[in-house]
């Protein structure tokens, strides 16, 4: 046990000073306070030394400079137990501090308020973080307190030891402490590598906050947690159990596709983190009813994107059905009673969720790979028509959305479309050419086609050979796009031209492992 005798107040944040401060009082604890705090603390009612009386040294550098002083900081680090240092102490009649609480100035906040340069990096805490690693460092004596949350605890702690705090107490906050100061530093870093536009630094700080432990990872045996850049994710939890790792997986793989489709417009079904049905329709129900149509089988369990909100009459075609996951851009009040009469279901409100320029990674046998996303929205500027035979605007329109789903299908992908609605999804095989039969096959189990139907295929990459077009137009299809680069790409468009055939390029290829 060490007992305090003497705190440090340095904090930007002053919600709920007043209860540390009850219980510093209590047990006699002297305060040295800066700035801001000195003058909450005083109008508080409670006693307390400005740093800069504790220091004999005036603040400078409009306040820049106040508690990095050699005073303050021989109180927190002088080790209590070694005798070289407490003939130090008494040479130069420094003062222990045995408690610091400091939280860091609003460096995050401050980037969502400005992209003022000048407003942001005066935003940069300096003193705080100085104090907290130094605290930190020395949790064999000192305390260190760097969040709100944690106030309650020291007051239980000081209630519970009357004044003093344990060995375990000091180096679970100390443990905090340099999570928090690694962290505050990685928000910065990136603030620096995102304005230089430097995306692959010499050395990559991936940070993130703790959204919720998860019940286990993609299986029993493996832990699993969910973080993000910001303090809470875009989405809300509306009903239903919580979101396991497989949940998070498979609901992101839907969003990636949904937000990506016209706006208020396009239902996605998902399962095991492929498509197995996407439809724009501007019939809610139809929309909904043909997206399913797709493939009903694997859609049973799976998890439904809808990029619009959800009323009565689609809540209760919903409600026919076993889903793990309703997505929406908001719910009527009708429909969310409808849908919450089933206990399990979980109800994702991701109305706020937007489609933005971020990175991704994946990580293995200590190393970690980083790059950014492919979620690019496609238009007729992204592809170039090769073939004798043109598409019309609906064709043309139509190729693009099979395209945009196939970016979002595991490698190698095909997706066969009519009207745009998937009628076909072929993913993860080593053979393109397999995954042609797998979307062919899927098509004509589930679909009732004629000869007058338009059926278009998508590809995620360049087919190397004729075989996987020919194929594809034996099934029925009449056009198709596929990034170009192949050493074959002219022996495609000759096939293309000799069976009448519609063929698009795309500029960029999408596979996705």
């Amino acid at each position: 046990m060490k007992k305090i005798r003497q705190a440090l107040i340095s904090v930007s944040n002053k919600n709920k000073l007043e209860k540390i401060l009850k219980i510093l009082k209590k047990f006699k604890i002297k305060i040295i306070s800066s700035g801001g705090t000195f003058n909450q603390i005083k109008k508080l009612g409670y006693e307390t030394k400005e740093i800069s009386k504790f220091t004999n040294s005036s603040e400078i550098l409009e306040g820049r400079v106040k508690t990095l002083h050699p005073k303050v900081h021989a109180g927190i680090l002088n080790k209590r137990n070694n005798k070289n240092h407490k003939k130090q102490m008494r040479l130069f009649k420094y003062e222990n501090i045995d408690l610091v609480i400091v939280n860091f100035y609003p460096f995050e906040k401050t980037l969502a308020k400005t992209k003022n340069s000048k407003t942001i990096i005066e935003n940069i805490d300096i003193g705080g973080p100085t104090l907290a690693r130094a605290a930190a460092k020395n949790f064999n004596d000192v305390t260190v307190i760097t969040n709100i949350e944690q106030y309650n605890e020291l007051v239980d702690e000081l209630w519970k030891n009357k004044g003093s705090t344990s060995l375990l107490f000091r180096q679970k906050l100390s443990e905090e402490a340099f999570s928090l100061t690694a962290y505050y530093d990685s928000t910065i870093t990136n603030f620096f590598t995102k304005k230089r536009k430097n995306y692959f630094p010499k050395r990559k700080l991936v940070y993130g906050n703790l959204i919720e432990k998860l019940r286990y990872g993609e299986n029993p045996h493996q832990e699993a947690a969910i973080y993000s850049y910001e303090k809470s994710l875009d989405i809300i939890q509306l009903h239903g159990k919580k979101l396991s790792y497989n949940n998070y997986n498979d609901l992101y793989s839907a969003l990636n596709i949904s937000k990506t489709l016209p706006k208020n417009l396009g239902t996605v079904i998902v399962k095991h983190g492929n498509p197995c049905g996407v439809s724009i329709h501007n019939d809610k129900v139809k929309s909904f009813k043909n997206a399913l149509a797709c493939d009903p089988v694997s859609a049973f369990g799976g998890i439904i994107s809808c990029n619009y909100k959800i009323d009565k009459k689609l809540a209760l075609e919903l409600n026919k059905l076993f889903f793990e996951i309703i997505i929406a851009n908001g719910y009527d009040k009708s429909a969310i009673k409808i849908l919450k009469e089933k206990k399990n279901v979980r109800l994702i409100d991701a109305t706020n969720l937007k489609i933005k320029n971020f990175y991704e990674f994946i990580s293995n046998f200590n190393s970690f790979m980083f790059q950014s996303s492919n979620n690019k929205i496609f238009t007729k500027s992204d592809v170039k028509i090769v073939s004798k035979r043109k598409p019309n605007k609906q064709i043309l329109n139509n190729l693009i959305f099979a395209f945009n789903v196939c970016r979002n299908v595991k490698s190698n992908a095909i997706v066969l479309s009519k009207n745009n609605t998937t009628v076909g999804i072929g993913s993860g095989q080593p053979s393109r050419i397999d995954s042609c039969r797998i979307a062919i096959n899927k098509m004509n189990k589930f679909q009732n086609l004629n000869k007058n139907d338009e059926i278009v295929a998508a590809s995620d990459a360049f087919f190397p050979f004729i075989d996987g077009i020919e194929k594809l137009i034996q099934s029925g299809v009449s056009a198709i796009i596929q990034p170009s680069g192949s050493i074959r790409d002219k022996e495609i468009i000759k096939f293309a031209n000799q069976t009448n055939t519609i063929l698009v390029f795309s500029n960029t290829r999408h596979f996705k492992h």
